[in-house]
């Protein structure tokens, strides 16, 4: 792999990480016993008390920013992978600019297969 993609490939990871430490932390606070409408979150070397409910909303939020911007990268990987394969003169990659099915699409095909 070129130096060119490094960097995408290190923020994907990044971005892919701090998307799994939210992740957890969603969790942690839907499994949380406490009646306590706060929890205590880390900022950087800070931590601060905030409302339960605030903190969800800002981890999802944080959550969907991550997702577009993992979307994004990967978008951007792609089209400069395919760059570098015609520059060399080879074939592009077969099945490489597949994308999944909406839930939408799924529904459908199940109704289709399952008759």
């Amino acid at each position: 792999m070129t130096h060119e993609f490094s960097p995408f490939l290190f923020q994907i990871v990044d971005l892919d990480q701090k998307r799994n430490q939210n992740r957890e932390a969603l969790r942690a606070l839907s499994k949380e016993l406490d009646s306590s409408d706060q929890v205590m979150v880390c900022f950087g070397n800070m931590f601060v008390q905030l409302p339960k409910t605030k903190t969800k909303d800002m981890l999802q939020k944080d959550q969907e920013l991550l997702d577009e911007e993992i979307a994004k990268l990967r978008k951007e990987l792609k089209v400069k992978v395919s760059r570098l394969l015609e520059a060399q003169g080879k074939p592009e990659l077969k099945g490489y600019n597949l994308k999944p099915l909406s839930a939408e699409e799924m529904w459908f095909m199940r109704k289709v297969v399952d008759g």
